[in-house]
């Protein structure tokens, strides 16, 4: 069950009229966070992220699976948003423990923290982003920029001014 300041924050995220891929956002945050604290584990950050769509979609996100996804890919993403649909019935206890006692153990040892580490998020970004074609990577700059604002807009020009002059 996600938490309520994670409900909220994708509650105000669609309010604002963003996408539904930062509404889902704010769950694969939550899922992050979960796994840091040892809650659970996960085997990579591409596991955590998988948990933390579900869960989106679950709490009514209208979050679609990628294009390049695979058949059951998509066939968990239209359950999760069936489920949302659905009245929720009781969830038996049985499936429960065995559901968290399978995350349980695979948060021994520091494997699960390490998962969703900064250098495996990061590489997690990089290989979904060199998947996309040039040019989609640079609609999405250009749209960022555009949807910014005065003050972040400011900000970013800085830190790449910053940046170019590390880099020269």
């Amino acid at each position: 069950m996600p938490e309520k300041k994670t409900r909220q924050a994708a509650a105000r995220a669609k309010r604002q009229g963003k996408s539904a891929g930062t509404q889902a956002g704010e769950y694969v945050k939550e899922e992050i966070e979960h796994v840091r604290e040892g809650k659970h584990g996960a085997k990579n950050a591409k596991q955590a992220i998988a948990i933390g769509l579900s869960k989106a979609r679950r709490a009514g996100v209208k979050a679609k699976p990628g294009k390049s996804a695979s058949k059951a890919t998509k066939k968990k993403a239209a359950q999760d948003s069936k489920a949302a649909r659905k009245a929720t019935k009781k969830i038996s206890p049985t499936r429960s423990t065995g559901a968290r006692k399978a995350l349980k153990t695979a948060s021994r040892g520091t494997t699960a923290k390490k998962a969703v580490g900064k250098k495996a998020l990061s590489t997690q970004a990089k290989k979904a982003a060199s998947k996309r074609s040039a040019g989609s990577r640079s609609a999405a700059a250009k749209k960022a920029a555009r949807t910014k604002g005065p003050a972040a807009r400011k900000a970013a020009a800085k830190k790449a001014a910053r940046t170019r002059k590390r880099s020269t």
